[in-house]
Order: C-alpha cells, then sequence, then structure tokens
C-alpha cells in the first residue's frame, strides 16, 4: 500500500529540510503557486474528495471555498494541533517526523484562500513537537521558502508557531480561536462561522494538522489518485492511532474503508494473552463505544455516522475481557468533568453530575433509580450547548450505559435493590 503522510516516518532526521527536499519536497507548492490559480487549487482539493481529519470530516476543499474573497479584510489559516483527544497520537508524529510537510501543505492551502499568515497551535505539553516544528520554519525561512517573494514568485507568507497551554476544549476551533487571540478558551456562538469572522474578526479556515499534510501529494499526483486510494466520499488514507489491549499498539496508515477488524486484528496483532474483544472505541474518547458485534465496520466517516458512533480524530482504544465497563465509562465521565469548560449550564453541571452518578455505581453505593436517571441526565446535556462538548459527554457515556447496563447493574448493592 502507498504511504502518503507517513511516507518519512522512521527515515534518519526525516524533519530536517535537506532531506525533506531529496523527496520533492516544496515542488507541489512551487507548482501551485507558478502554475495554478487558487480556484483550482480549491477545485483539485474538492475533487479528491479530502475530509478533515481532526474530527468533524467535513470536505476540505468546501470550507475553504468559504472565504470570502471579496472581503478586505486579511485571511487567516489556523492549524489547529492542540491534539488533546485521549487516545490521538498521530498529529504529533507528523510534527516531529515530517514538519516541512505540513508547512508545504500551509503554503499551499493559504495560496488557495488569499491568505498571507498561518497560525501552527500546537498543544502546550508536546514540547518536542514545538521545537521540531519552529525549527523547521526557521529552515523555510532561511530556504525562502516563507517569507516574502518565496520561492522567487511574487508571494508571501508568514507563520507562526503558538503554543497552546493544555485545555482539551481548545481544540473546538471557535475555543482554539479564542485562545490565539489571548482569551479564555470558551467555544464561540456560530454562525458567524470562521470564514467569514474568525481569528481577529477576520476571514479564517481552521484545519487539523494531518488534513493539511494531505495535500501537497494531492497537488503532485492529483485529486483522481488520492479519491480512488479511500472509500466513497472519503478520499485517501488516513493515520489511525491504535492503543489499548492489542499487540502492537502504534500510528498505521490506511486507506479509508479499512474495517476496525482488519485494524484490530491485522496490523495491530490481535488481543494478547488469549484475551477475547470486548469493547473498542472507534474515533477518541468521544465516540461512542463499540461492541465486537460490530467491528466489522469500515472506519470512514459516513459509515460510523450509520452505526451510530464517529470515525472523530482516528484513535482507536482496544479493549479486552478483563475490562471493567463502568470502571471505563468512570474514566471517560471524569475526563469530560475535568475539561468541560464551564460556559454553558447543561456541560458545566451535568459533566460532573454525570461522573459523580458513575463513580457512585462503581464504588457500589448507587440504587436503582440512580442509574435509572443517568440516560435522562446525558441526553439533557447532548443538543444544549454551544460546542460538541456536551454531545461527546452524552455519546460516549450514554454508549457505556445502553451497551453494558448488565454490568452497571451488577454493581448495584442488594441491599439498595428492594
Amino acid at each position: 500500500m502507498e504511504k502518503i503522510v507517513s511516507r518519512h516516518f522512521g527515515q534518519p532526521d526525516s524533519h530536517h529540510l535537506e532531506n525533506y527536499l531529496k523527496d520533492n519536497g516544496y515542488e507541489a507548492a512551487r507548482r501551485a503557486i507558478t502554475q495554478m490559480t487558487p480556484a483550482a487549487v480549491i477545485d483539485e482539493v474538492k475533487k479528491s474528495n479530502l475530509r478533515g481529519l481532526g474530527g468533524a470530516g467535513f470536505p476540505t476543499g468546501t470550507k475553504w471555498s468559504f472565504i470570502p474573497a471579496a472581503n478586505p479584510k486579511p485571511k487567516y489559516l489556523v492549524i489547529n494541533g492542540d491534539e488533546g483527544e485521549p487516545g490521538t497520537f498521530k498529529d504529533k508524529y507528523i510534527f516531529e517526523q515530517d514538519p516541512h510537510a505540513l508547512l508545504e501543505g500551509i503554503i499551499i492551502t493559504c495560496f488557495a484562500i488569499g491568505s498571507h499568515k498561518a497560525y501552527i497551535y500546537i498543544r502546550g505539553e508536546y514540547t518536542k513537537s514545538l521545537e521540531r516544528v519552529q525549527a523547521a520554519v526557521d529552515e523555510a525561512y532561511k530556504g525562502k521558502y516563507l517569507g516574502k517573494g518565496i520561492m522567487g514568485s511574487g508571494f508571501d507568507i508568514d507563520v507562526v508557531v503558538h503554543p497552546g497551554a493544555g485545555a482539551y476544549i481548545c481544540g473546538e476551533e471557535t475555543a482554539l480561536l479564542e485562545s490565539l487571540e489571548g482569551k479564555k478558551g470558551f467555544p464561540r456562538l456560530k454562525p458567524p462561522f470562521p470564514a467569514v469572522v474568525g481569528l481577529f474578526n477576520c476571514p479564517t479556515v481552521i484545519n487539523n494538522v494531518e488534513t493539511i499534510a494531505c495535500v501537497p501529494p494531492i497537488i503532485n499526483k492529483g485529486a483522481e489518485w488520492f479519491a480512488k486510494l479511500g472509500s466513497e466520499k472519503n478520499g485517501g488514507n488516513r493515520l489511525f492511532c491504535v492503543s489499548g489491549h492489542v499487540a502492537r499498539p502504534g500510528v498505521y496508515e490506511l486507506p479509508n474503508g479499512t474495517t476496525l477488524r482488519e485494524l484490530i486484528y491485522d496490523h495491530a496483532g490481535g488481543i494478547p494473552n488469549g484475551r477475547k474483544l470486548k469493547a473498542v472505541i472507534p474515533g477518541g474518547i468521544s465516540a461512542p463505544i463499540l461492541t465486537p458485534d460490530q467491528i466489522d465496520v469500515k472506519m470512514d466517516f459516513d459509515s460510523l455516522k450509520a452505526i451510530g458512533s464517529m470515525a472523530g480524530s482516528g484513535g482507536i482504544i482496544v479493549m479486552d475481557d478483563t475490562t471493567d465497563m463502568v470502571w471505563a465509562a468512570m474514566v471517560a465521565a471524569r475526563f469530560f468533568a475535568h475539561e468541560s469548560c464551564g460556559q454553558c449550564s447543561p456541560c458545566r453541571e451535568g459533566s460532573g453530575w454525570v461522573y459523580r452518578q458513575v463513580k457512585k455505581v462503581y464504588l457500589g453505593h448507587a440504587r436503582p433509580h440512580d442509574l435509572n436517571n443517568l440516560p435522562g441526565i446525558v441526553n439533557n446535556i447532548g443538543g444544549n450547548t454551544i460546542c460538541a462538548f456536551g454531545d461527546a459527554v452524552s455519546m460516549s457515556v450514554g454508549s457505556y450505559v445502553s451497551k453494558f447496563r448488565s454490568e452497571f447493574e451488577a454493581k448495584l448493592q442488594p441491599a439498595h435493590v428492594a
């Protein structure tokens, strides 16, 4: 299988400019700027069926086309490298092993949307990533791939590397914009959408790291080639992060449409020690959990949505038959309660309430009505908040309760059941 985003992973000093240039580095950017129009670049990305790989799966080229060309304000590109979703660690590999692929994608994207400034927002805990990306930016400026009149053209572009401060909510695009502006990371009401009123009230495109790293190969090899690699409406390959109870945890680049069963058993080596699969999270901790009878699903956005889960960030967490599902639900609920930004009452109060209720069940202190109340509590959070965080609480914790209810019931003390 042809590798796209991970083609340089594992190579010595792959993060340095001199090695990136040996594999036609920055030639896609040069071609886009000197031989194509911005509209042609956007059209090529649209035809490739590249979708946002940070979680939402929105068509990338369509998002770029929302930028109003006639707006006289500056346009900005913001790279979402916060990567705070538990079970997800793919962007870190790009930052540390192939940062110039990201920078080349940034150049092409900025040209397409008429932007001359990009911000790379990187999770504050990713200290090595921050160092590698900043070093790559410095190399690119020195090599005239960034700055004034790049590569001998008339196109100017500046790139700023910005460290985040450890807040999960800043992975939500509008909260990220607030953080970039020096404010508390509270999500914004939409509309207006960032394409019209984004960073500093200017038109802004926000894309995930992996998404933008896919752009140079699309320009080099064409949209049709990229689209054929994936499944219908989900072009190309994807980086899947596999962790938990598997023999070979790690990052795997595979075509969109690869089944979850193939990922777990063929690529990640299956469940160790002869244990059986009990459950799996397919797209980061926010994604509703799946049971063993659901793992023949294709790992693309539409297929997972059809069975009530989501592809999300591509973070696959595998659980074997030794896993206490009430404990797993409690860990997820604790995370959400801790990371709620507190702006919306249903989420601020509800996420903590959910955690306390699940913890009560886990410790054996719950009565039947505590468990019976849980679905109502989680369902009253989802759909009632400014951002999708409330939906994540509802979908994630709610799926544990609905699919493993017998384990919850087993922890109700007999003395309380009367």
